[in-house]
């Protein structure tokens, strides 16, 4: 995980997660549109996840 997707995660969600498919992206967007603290984790999380 880069430090430029961490800044990315923490401003704007949804742009962090493009290269992990559309699911990822439309999880993370519904999760910031919720709240802004749900998608950022929800954004780390899926960066941090090792397998993709």
């Amino acid at each position: 995980m880069s430090c430029l997707r961490v800044i990315l995660a923490i401003i704007f969600p949804p742009l962090a997660v493009l290269d992990r498919g559309c699911g990822s992206v439309l999880i993370v967007a519904l999760l910031t549109l919720c709240g802004w603290v749900p998608g950022v984790i929800a954004a780390l999380v899926i960066l941090n996840n090792k397998s993709n």
